[in-house]
């Protein structure tokens, strides 16, 4: 193939659900096509997951539920949750602690994790798409797509990994910090949360670097940070 002819031109037809683009690129010869979505960018308290995802080119009935993980209920993400890890080729999970993130920031936090989880996956993909923006880094080419987890069956996936995951994170944190209602709002930054830490301090799971934290006044000492 001359060098002007690369990338192939993709033609994109109805695939069904979310499989278009990534049957187009498979017929272009750029499969497999792997997804990557993450959970946990918002709260102040708790991890980042990133996870990162495989599936087979050709749809399985049991996956025809998967969506966005934010339009699905929780028992739905719980049922996808075991389907996806057994039909996967491959998945990866990464999770990103909340000393880590502030050490890094979380947009470096989210790119890093991005990354770590495509590393992770065996077999290696021939394409990437990622949710929302690009992700520097990636050793094989790759796509930022708007609103992915809800475009691309394989981002969709992979979202439903990294909330899940993170969800279960959070409800184990519930039994170690009681009092702050973690297991109910997850670390987002509900009012039942902001009262909590007004009244308990932070834990050593609080990103210190979140405003409504630092606010505080009382925020976790560098010997409660597992970095």
């Amino acid at each position: 193939m001359e060098r002007g002819e690369w990338p192939p031109r993709v033609v994109m037809r109805r695939a069904g659900g979310l499989r278009t683009l990534e049957s187009a690129l498979i017929r272009s010869g750029l499969g497999p096509v792997a997804g990557v979505d993450e959970a946990g960018r918002g709260p102040s308290a708790g991890p980042l997951v990133v996870a990162a995802c495989l599936l087979a080119p050709k749809a399985h009935t049991a996956l025809a539920g998967l969506d966005d993980s934010k339009r699905l209920t929780e028992s739905v993400r719980e049922e996808l949750f075991p389907v996806i890890k057994r039909l996967a080729l491959a998945y990866s999970v990464i999770v990103i602690p909340a000393w880590e993130i502030d050490s890094i920031g979380i947009h470096v936090a989210n790119i890093e994790g991005m990354r770590r989880a495509v590393a992770g996956l065996d077999p290696v993909p021939g394409y990437v798409l990622t949710d929302g923006f690009r992700v520097p880094g990636i050793p094989v080419p790759s796509l930022p797509v708007i609103g992915g987890d809800a475009t691309a069956a394989c981002i969709a996936a992979a979202s439903v990994l990294a909330k899940v995951t993170r969800d279960r994170i959070m409800v184990d944190l519930d039994k170690q910090h009681p009092g702050y209602g973690f297991a109910a709002h997850k670390g987002y930054n509900t009012a039942e949360h902001n009262e909590a830490l007004r009244r308990l301090g932070p834990t050593s799971e609080h990103r210190r670097s979140w405003r409504n934290v630092r606010e505080t006044g009382r925020v976790a000492t560098d010997t409660a940070y597992a970095g």
